[in-house]
């Protein structure tokens, strides 16, 4: 990389690479297999297919897969990385760190020169990681050299409703100037409480305690709140700008709009719960004055487990979801939940099925949650850049 006297701009995603373990469960099959209700994976959580491990794999292999591909497939040599994040809730030791089975990569190149290590809140833990990855890049203390973010997890149940929504995988996000995927500078949103929706008190376990009910409350809870404080961000930046003042910020200011998904059903809801925010500001790019009329001045909070609002809402936003949100699905449909990287393979997903002129110059919402809980809102740019490896195209 160049000297870094000069400080970065346009930080963000130069490349990614994603893992899953080649092995799966069928979600139709485990239906019969646990004699439910024919469709209650498949239809009620939107769920097709989970992966999972096989003896050979733990998270310590997930990682270092995703890790390996993504220096041979960009030519990044290991000397050329200053900053290594890792984002997780799969732990195999309670003092050693995945980051440090990962230095095997590094140390072998002569290279124990990285900072970082690992990032743990639930699902939240990769996000925690990127950030911290991108602020370092833009500190005094950046020393010219690439951030890798890795982001690993898998997620088991005991049998009960809650298996089916498990997974695995991991994805190497590798951070730098000049990026193809930009951060938003100010346009980023955060809530974070304690509570108990779910969580791991028994260290001999891989298993949770989960409430259910309470966790998708939480969920929807800080969706709304990360939502009304991002709005509120983003539009003082647009107003910053005399040739953007005029637009408003809501759902149709973004081509995707990303979620961490435990199960896809919940991505649609998600989705519909921004609609309704979007009503509730009574947004100008909506044009039913039915629906303008009927949420004008609803209680966000008291309405959180109403059917009848979420049935409403689901109806009326199907066609933002099928543009914005579907697309970004496929991996999650097909692959289960990740816990930590659910929300970039998600986003990666939503990328690939656009082209590169479409992608320019568009923006991307991501909302990311974990459990206990920690939540942010923030946004990526798409952009064209020059006279570098790595470009949109390559990603």
């Amino acid at each position: 990389m160049n000297g870094y006297l000069h400080r970065p701009s346009q930080i963000g995603i130069l490349a990614c690479e994603l893992y899953v373990p080649p092995l799966y469960v069928d979600q139709a099959e485990l239906e019969a297999y646990d004699g439910v209700s024919q469709g209650k994976y498949t239809v009620g959580l939107g769920q097709l297919k989970m992966s999972i491990c096989s003896d050979h794999e733990d998270i310590c292999s997930l990682c270092l897969t995703a890790l390996q591909r993504l220096l041979d497939e960009t030519g990044v040599h290991p000397q050329h990385i200053g900053r290594l994040d890792v984002g997780t809730e799969t732990i195999l030791d309670k003092a050693k760190s995945i980051k440090s089975y990962l230095m095997q990569l590094f140390v072998e190149h002569g290279n124990s020169q990285v900072e970082g290590v690992d990032n743990l809140n639930a699902c939240y833990g990769g996000t925690a990681a990127l950030f911290n990855a991108i602020h370092w890049c833009e500190s005094s203390f950046w020393d010219g050299r690439y951030a890798v973010v890795v982001m690993g997890d898998i997620a088991v149940y005991s049998k009960g409703n809650a298996r089916p929504t498990g997974g695995a995988g991991a994805c190497a996000l590798l951070i730098g100037p000049n990026a193809p995927i930009v951060f938003e500078s100010g346009c980023r949103s955060t809530h974070m409480e304690h509570v108990y929706d779910f969580y791991k008190p028994d260290l001999t376990s891989s298993y949770p305690y989960v409430d259910g009910q309470l966790s998708v409350q939480c969920f929807i809870q800080s969706l709304d709140l990360c939502y009304s404080s991002y709005c509120t961000k983003s539009q003082m930046n647009l107003d910053n700008s005399s040739a953007t003042s005029s637009k408003e910020v809501n759902l149709s200011s973004f081509l995707g709009v990303c979620f961490h998904t435990p199960y896809s059903k919940l991505a649609q809801k998600s989705l519909a719960r921004l609609y309704l925010n979007d009503l509730a500001r009574q947004c100008s790019y909506i044009q039913s004055q039915e629906q303008l009329d009927k949420y004008k001045n609803i209680d966000l909070r008291a309405c959180i487990a109403d059917k009848n609002v979420e049935k409403d809402l689901l109806e009326w936003s199907r066609e933002l979801f099928e543009q914005k949100t579907l697309p970004a699905l496929h991996f999650s449909k097909n692959m289960g939940n990740m816990y930590t990287p659910s929300l970039y393979f998600s986003l990666f997903s939503s990328i690939a099925s656009h082209s590169c002129d479409e992608l320019y110059g568009r923006r991307f919402l991501l909302f990311s949650y974990g459990s206990g809980l920690a939540s942010s809102m923030y946004s990526l740019v798409c952009r064209r850049v020059h006279e570098t490896r790595f470009t949109l195209l390559s990603i």
